[in-house]
């Protein structure tokens, strides 16, 4: 998509596209429209209420000829999460009947208080609309076209420089996101862990960051027996990979970011039902959500020193498969009784934190992961889990979810909790056996291999990493978390 910020009027051969919130303006805004585009304004009135997601065509007239329109609502109060959604939903839904250019205007009383804002949100969603889930098939309606839609915004001219920026901003997010979509809605058998570790190697090339791979021989000699186990009952070598963005410049922070890599789970031994098992192909959104942080902040040059590990591997079901009853070690040297196969993402993640911890002692410590059916059941599809032994933490990630629309929610880390994962023959178990806190569990679990780090937050994103969306009939990848990253990263001091 082509994006242009100009001064010009109104190009009666675009569409124009005119963003409107439900407030106590709208009846003076469609006046405005009415009388600038020669329209009966009750005709308006009646059929345009300005709800979220609401689109209303008509055909006005200009001095030059009829043009085409099309009311955007917006609903009341819209944040940055509505006007991306909006914009997003709206272009993917009519791009087959829209023209190639597209003008959107402020300049008949709709201008939003955060105009910039505005723009970033409706120049991602619309790029985002663009997004084609099937590119596996093979028919006519999956082959691109050469020619490009341009997406106009029509500014004041003071307001030219913070418009382009924040189109920018917005498209670079688009590129991002998209590629990350791409990445969790392929099948298992496109994603293979070496394939993550090229995706980052391939991002690292083009945006300038440094990128590691451990590949099996290494993750041996290296001890992150986590990893291995799972991996046991897999076809396809593990990886590690670790990724760093130091910037030219002052640094602010030291974040150390961890991603659960599982490319497929099966459930291992202890293999799930089979009703939503290939959703499992999406057990990796948390690296996806690891990797577009890295790529972001390094598009964005913050002034962040950003390290990301990725332990990558599927889980599944073999003769060598771990089993339930047995004891492994890990990287920190802690054993742990393996009660659940399918409590698999843990054990990576394990190796992942305590290895960033030893190595790299970063001054924030996050991880993100699909880790469990538990953390929907209690928040739905709506928001990520949260978990931290810092209160401060909990509360900037908070309000970094609030601002991008990436929302979390803060879950209880009481001591009494960790009594549930204690074993009798190791020094943790994966899981307690209970059908009861699993989200919370999981989470104590993960904070023995954190070597008592004083800023930790774990997320579980299970029910957001894939969601219903335009884009499919089921539910299909959201690249959650990213926005959420950087909206925290940008925010730090």
């Amino acid at each position: 998509m082509q994006i242009r910020i100009t001064t010009d009027s109104v190009n009666k051969d675009a569409a124009l596209i005119l963003p409107i919130e439900k407030n106590g303006h709208l009846s003076a805004v469609l006046q405005q429209i009415a009388t600038e585009f020669d329209l009966d304004s009750q005709f308006l009135e009646l059929d345009f209420a300005a709800s979220a997601k609401e689109i209303m065509p008509v055909q006005g007239n200009t001095p030059t000829g009829k043009i085409r329109m099309y009311l955007l609502g917006l609903g009341e109060n819209p944040t940055f999460a509505t006007w991306l959604q909006v914009a997003r939903t709206f272009f993917h839904n009519n791009r087959k009947k829209l023209p190639l250019q597209l003008q959107v205007a402020w300049s008949f009383g709709n201008r939003p208080e955060n105009l910039p804002l505005a723009i970033e949100g409706i120049c991602n969603g619309f790029c985002l609309g663009e997004y084609k889930i099937g590119r596996f098939k093979t028919g006519d309606d999956q082959v691109s076209t050469q020619v490009e839609t341009s997406l106009e915004f029509l500014v004041a001219p003071s307001e030219i420089a913070q418009a382009k920026t924040s189109a920018q901003r917005g498209q670079a997010f688009a590129e991002t996101q998209s590629t990350l979509i791409d990445l969790v809605n392929a099948p298992s058998n496109y994603k293979n862990p070496i394939d993550l570790s090229n995706w980052a190697l391939r991002s690292s090339e083009k945006h300038q960051f440094t990128v590691r791979v451990m590949e099996k021989a290494e993750i041996e000699k290296t001890g992150l027996h986590g990893l291995l186990a799972v991996n046991r009952g897999s076809e396809y070598p593990a990886t590690f990979t670790i990724m760093e963005y130091i910037p030219n410049g002052p640094v602010l922070k030291k974040v150390g970011l961890v991603g659960k890599g599982v490319t497929f789970d099966s459930g291992g031994l202890s293999i799930k039902p089979s009703a939503n098992m290939h959703f499992m192909k999406s057990d990796m959104g948390g690296a996806a959500a690891v990797f577009g942080t890295l790529e972001m902040a390094a598009k964005l040059k913050l002034p962040i020193h950003l390290i990301g590990i990725v332990p990558a591997t599927d889980n599944s079901v073999d003769a060598l498969s771990v089993k339930p009853s047995d004891i492994i070690s890990s990287y920190s040297g802690k054993s742990i009784e393996i009660i659940d196969t399918d409590a698999e993402g843990r054990l990576i993640l394990a190796d992942g934190l305590s290895y960033m911890v030893q190595n790299y002692q970063p001054e924030i410590l996050i991880d993100l992961a699909t880790l469990t059916g538990s953390v929907i059941r209690s928040l739905g599809y709506v928001a990520g889990g949260l978990f931290s032994n810092n209160e401060e933490l909990s509360k900037d990630l908070i309000s970094a979810g609030q601002r991008s629309g990436e929302r979390l929610w803060p879950f209880p880390i009481w001591e009494e909790y960790g009594e549930m994962i204690r074993s009798d023959m190791a020094d943790v178990k994966n899981f307690s056996g209970k059908p009861m806190a699993g989200a919370i569990t999981a989470a104590k679990f993960l904070e023995h291999f954190i070597h008592d780090h004083t800023c930790w937050a774990h997320l579980d994103i299970a029910g957001v990493a894939m969601s219903d969306t335009e884009f499919s009939m089921q539910k299909s990848a959201t690249a959650f978390g990213v926005r959420l990253l950087i909206d925290f990263l940008e925010n730090l001091d």
